[in-house]
């Protein structure tokens, strides 16, 4: 059995989503999504402490095996990558801290291996990720569906899920 977390850094809303799987040849269970969000009005050390917390009470709940992780990609505003690399770092740390492998993914990667289209939209995403957990409706916020992306590629990636 492999848990895996996934996360969707941002600084604002940092995406999370847990799956569990039993073996290869099993169904997938969705343990969890959602967001972790952080008030844009607050210093960085109030917000990346916050992450901190949530991200270690989400850990020390669902026992994850595994941390896949969509990596930065290229950003038009200096501030906003400096803001993402510093929560990426606040996940890293508490990823080590909980001896947690991490696996990173970048967004194209992510989009390729779900969709087999390495420029896919958010909706597509979202309704890749609704067919394989088999849900009633498409996870949102988008953060959560895109850390579910992440936790999805690393099965797929590593054979253990396999989309009909």
């Amino acid at each position: 059995m492999v848990t895996i977390l996934g996360i969707d850094p941002g600084s604002a809303a940092i995406g999370y989503g847990l799956v569990k799987i039993q073996n290869p040849s099993s169904r997938i269970s969705l343990l969890d999504y959602g967001a972790i969000f952080t008030p844009p009005d607050r210093e960085d050390s109030f917000r990346l402490n916050l992450v901190e917390q949530n991200l270690s009470k989400l850990i020390r709940h669902y026992s994850p095996d595994v941390l896949a992780i969509e990596s930065l990609y290229f950003f038009q505003n200096q501030k906003s990558v400096m803001n993402v690399s510093q929560t990426k770092g606040v996940i890293l740390l508490v990823a080590e801290k909980a001896r947690i492998p991490v696996y990173e993914f970048s967004p194209v990667e992510i989009k390729q291996t779900l969709t087999g289209y390495g420029r896919a939209e958010k909706q597509e995403i979202q309704e890749t990720v609704r067919k394989i957990l088999k849900l009633d409706k498409r996870p949102e916020p988008d953060h959560a569906a895109d850390a579910l992306g992440a936790s999805l590629c690393f099965l797929l990636k590593n054979q253990w899920l396999k989309i009909d």
